[in-house]
Parts: structure tokens; sequence; C-alpha cells
């Protein structure tokens, strides 16, 4: 499974808009410079999420964006199922297409969609906001 860079990208904002909750709407170009993404990549994002409920907008000199549900309320599986195309059925789609693979297969990818959106579905923002990156141990 590879998170494209609009599905990093919006879990990204999301979380700057959670650690930021308490200070009312945030500015698009806040996010964008906290982030380091550029705000015309962000603006492609926001209609997904604010059609989704996800985003509240306001307009004018103090307008900008907020979470529309809490961070215990919004998933990492939502939020990537909405900016993604697939999480993993792209290997459904490989394996159907080659005549070499035995289509067994095709059952064995679908069991691993399954067990990766449950896995999604039970990370909630809080949970990613209250990791300690220093406590994971990269290993390559």
């Amino acid at each position: 499974m590879k998170i494209s860079a609009k599905g990093r990208y919006a879990l990204s904002m999301l979380l700057d808009l959670a650690e930021h909750r308490n200070e009312g709407f945030i500015a698009l170009k806040d996010i964008s410079e906290r982030r380091q993404i550029s705000k015309k990549y962000l603006e492609q994002i926001i209609p997904v999420l604010n059609k989704a409920n996800i985003l509240r907008t306001t307009r004018g000199s103090h307008g900008g964006y907020m979470l529309a549900k809490r961070p215990e309320n919004c998933t990492a599986g939502e939020i990537l199922r909405l900016t993604e195309n697939t999480l993993f059925n792209r290997i459904n789609s490989i394996a159907e297409g080659d005549e070499h693979i035995d289509m067994r297969y095709v059952p064995l990818c679908d069991r691993l969609d399954r067990v990766i959106s449950e896995c999604l579905d039970k990370i909630i923002l809080q949970d990613i906001l209250d990791w300690n990156i220093d406590a994971f141990d990269y290993v390559i």
C-alpha cells in the first residue's frame, strides 16, 4: 500500500487543524507554512474534505478552516478513502489484468484490503496527535 501525496497532505492538514483547534478558524496560509505544503495543493484537497463535512470554512478577513468533527471522531480510514482512489485494491486490478497470476490471488488481495481498511478505521486523528514519534524505532 502506498499513500499518495494527496492522502498524506490531507492527513497533515487535518492534524494541523486538530493541533490548533482552540484557535478558531485557521488561515490556509498558516497551515501551508507550518506543514510546508503548497497552498495551491491544499486548495485542491479542501473541496473533498468540505463536501464530506470534515471541515468547516468561513470567508472574510478572519476566515479560514477548522475541523467540523472532534479529532476523536475522525478516522485515518475515512480521510484516506476520501483522498485515495483506492487503498489496497490496486493489487486486485493488477492481478485481474495479468494472465500469468493465479486468480486465487485476488481473494487474498480482497482480504488484505479489508484488514488494512479495518486497521485504518481504528486509528483516529487524536491517536496520531498523541503518538510519541521519538518512541518509534525505525530499522531499514
